[in-house]
């Protein structure tokens, strides 16, 4: 016990303490296996661990049609033990929990709105490696689908739910996303209602679709060279059907665009007022992606340097915090302001809000915002591979949208090649100003139209 304590400690050490300033940024390999499963490496052998990411098509957006919450269920149901095979005893949850503690190591499920992942770590040792692999192994391929844990976990769900749907972050953000997916799967809820129509079988019938090994994209950080790497893979994924190649799935449309603003305003007993403003984004893979991650950092991503939090916030004080946000994915993500403030300037902060908007749109950022946001982006670019973990992430957003393997080599020189012109127009191709989805949750109504007066006007940059 001694030991297993000693190696979980020097996994947890390792990976929140190490942090190289002078992080070179190291090549990617990149292989498709025979099964099918395509590889992404980068070795790094600066510490004795490896962090492992396996990604398939099969996240929310492949939830049926009254079924939201499956590829949930699915991911939180592997966790929850394994079955018997060859010989070797089943484990229920405790069990499998108790293995990997004993091992140092993890093994984690989760499902987004794109894809079905699985995220292993572990030290390198070959011994520790080659039991992990193992244990990793039989958790991806045999789950144990116990009935009776899926109905308490359902329950627990539901429960959760009902609580999350009292608070007014939770009801006015379902209806902002509601109203701007226009029925795309990204819009769409898990509810008591689907849940109650998921079932273990349901559940297996999603994975043996998803988790494939020619559905496989597989990202490796870690003390591993190619062969190592390749052969890790390989036991990962033994235990599941070889066919080499899949079938494709089902397209999903894509998400539409708008064509007419909406208001929609939401009575709510609640100390502040909720405003949500937005609308379509791009998709990752977008070409503009850079451009807009520019200007979103200007107009409201930055903090407190940000337009809105100076012209919202500093200059009238009309909200404590404000926000903008980009969620691209493989379809287009919403574009994002937030904000709270008190109900009886609701209409006031919204009209300045949308203000601020349309002139940053119309004009741009200025050469002074322009410059530095990209000193702080660039300035924080080594943030983004201070670790195996942070470095994985990036390597597997290289691997999923199909970005350059020397992506992040050449991320700082475009980002400090782009001009104001590029930015603006960037920003007036992907955002509409008269198109605009804005959710307002318990707000007061007001007795007059409200906007910015004259001399607030006059202070707009």
């Amino acid at each position: 016990m001694k030991k297993i304590a000693i190696r979980a400690g020097l996994v947890s050490v390792i990976a929140t303490f190490y942090v190289n300033s002078a992080w070179a940024i190291l090549p990617i390999e990149h292989w498709q296996q025979p099964s099918g499963a395509q590889v992404w490496l980068v070795h790094s052998p600066s510490i004795p661990m490896v962090d492992v990411q396996l990604q398939f098509d099969g996240g929310s957006r492949r939830d049926p049609v009254g079924q939201e919450g499956l590829a949930n269920a699915t991911a939180l149901m592997m966790g929850k033990g394994i079955q018997a095979a060859q010989g070797q005893k089943p484990l229920d949850e405790n069990a499998l929990g108790q293995a990997w503690a004993d091992l140092g190591a993890s093994l984690e499920a989760s499902a987004g709105n794109d894809s079905f992942s699985f995220s292993l770590r572990s030290l390198t040792q070959p011994a520790l490696l080659a039991q992990v692999t193992a244990l990793a192994s039989r958790q991806i391929a045999q789950p144990l689908w116990d009935g009776k844990v899926w109905q308490r976990e359902r329950q627990r769900w539901t429960a959760d739910l009902a609580e999350a749907d009292t608070r007014p972050g939770t009801v006015a953000g379902k209806a902002f996303a509601q109203a701007v997916y226009g029925g795309h799967p990204y819009g769409r809820f898990t509810t008591a209602q689907t849940l109650a129509q998921i079932d273990i079988p349901a559940m297996q019938a999603f994975y043996r679709q998803t988790v494939q090994p020619c559905r496989a994209k597989v990202s490796v950080v870690g003390a591993l060279d190619k062969a190592q790497t390749d052969a890790l893979v390989t036991q990962l994924l033994q235990r599941l059907p070889q066919s080499g190649t899949c079938p494709a799935l089902p397209a999903v449309a894509e998400v539409p665009p708008l064509t007419q603003a909406q208001d929609i305003r939401i009575p709510f007993a609640a100390a502040q007022a909720q405003i949500i403003v937005g609308q379509p984004g791009i998709r990752r893979s977008d070409p503009d992606f850079l451009a807009l991650l520019l200007g979103d950092h200007i107009l409201g991503g930055g903090g407190f340097t940000s337009r809105l939090m100076e012209e919202v916030r500093e200059k009238r004080g009309l909200t404590y915090g404000i926000s903008s946000s980009m969620a691209p994915g493989l379809h287009a993500g919403a574009f994002t302001i937030g904000l709270k403030t008190r109900p009886d300037q609701a209409e006031q902060a919204l009209a300045l809000t949308r203000q601020v908007l349309a002139d940053f749109i119309a004009h741009g950022p200025t050469e002074a915002e322009l410059q530095a946001a990209k000193d702080n982006l660039i300035g924080g670019f080594a943030l983004r591979l201070d670790s195996n973990r942070k470095l994985l992430g990036n390597v597997a957003n290289i691997a999923w949208n199909d970005l350059p393997l020397d992506y992040l080599d050449h991320w700082t020189h475009r980002l400090q090649a782009l001009t104001v012109a590029d930015v603006r127009s960037a920003l007036q191709r992907h955002w509409q100003p008269d198109r605009l989805v804005t959710v307002v949750l318990g707000a007061q109504a007001p007795s007059t139209p409200s906007a910015p007066s004259a001399t607030e006007q006059e202070k707009q940059p």
